[in-house]
């Protein structure tokens, strides 16, 4: 069971996601880094945690705002041996190729930013990429056939409850047992609302791989011995 941190990239600064209201994100105040530079928050986490992998949203990017690809290349420079699943809105083929090209990091295909499932299934068989499911309320934000097309489904999802994200509301059983209902051969992964040891265990009996988690570990409530113990768990 994998606890994954997040970085949410913002004009070259992490900030801190509460409820998916992007416009409303501001740099974050942590007690695992002196700034929210990109480099000093993810050091930050690997002090508390060797971590092998981390989430990163390019939230300029998806927004089409921007990019930060310079804070993408100088967290790569910095961690060679991090694994970063980055999320920067690719909603086109041949950017999307060129990104997984450049050798960043696994592209994460946000369901928001397509269309149509043209670049979902181009892609569906590479290694490198996922898929986030994304859902605001109770409405999938992306094409709605993709929802229910699960043989075009990578095989590392992420389920991405975007009012739940610095919520403290707790993951979002339901829907992920849904999405495990109609995919169980895939790796599931949980985004948004996880608070606590005892929420990580719960997904872990409901058969979901890993939880992407930002809030909790800032505020401490996931500790070393915490994250240690649910790297222990099988999402069997």
């Amino acid at each position: 069971m994998k606890i994954i941190p997040v970085l949410d990239l913002q004009r070259g600064q992490v900030v801190r996601a509460r409820f998916g209201l992007r416009s409303e994100y501001r740099p974050i105040e942590t007690p695992l880094s002196p700034s929210s530079d990109p480099v000093d928050v993810a050091g930050g986490l690997l002090r508390l945690y060797p971590f092998r992998t981390m989430y990163v949203a390019d939230l300029d990017a998806i927004e089409r705002a921007g990019e930060n690809n310079s804070s993408l290349l100088r967290l790569r420079t910095s961690f060679p041996d991090l694994a970063l699943w980055v999320d920067n809105g690719a909603r086109d083929i041949k950017a999307a190729r060129d990104w997984l090209t450049a050798g960043l990091g696994h592209l994460v295909l946000g369901s928001e930013a397509q269309a149509d499932l043209g670049v979902v299934e181009a892609l569906t068989n590479e290694a490198d990429v996922l898929l986030s499911l994304d859902f605001r309320g109770q409405a999938f934000q992306g094409p709605p056939e993709l929802l229910t097309n699960q043989d075009l489904w990578p095989h590392r999802i992420i389920v991405m409850t975007l009012a739940r994200v610095g919520s403290a509301a707790g993951p979002d059983l339901e829907r992920l047992a849904r999405i495990y209902s109609e995919a169980p051969d895939r790796q599931l992964y949980a985004a948004g609302g996880v608070r606590h040891l005892a929420d990580v265990e719960t997904l872990a009996r409901a058969k979901v791989s890993g939880a992407l988690v930002s809030t909790a570990l800032h505020a401490g409530d996931l500790r070393a011995g915490d994250i240690a113990r649910a790297h222990a768990l099988c999402a069997i």
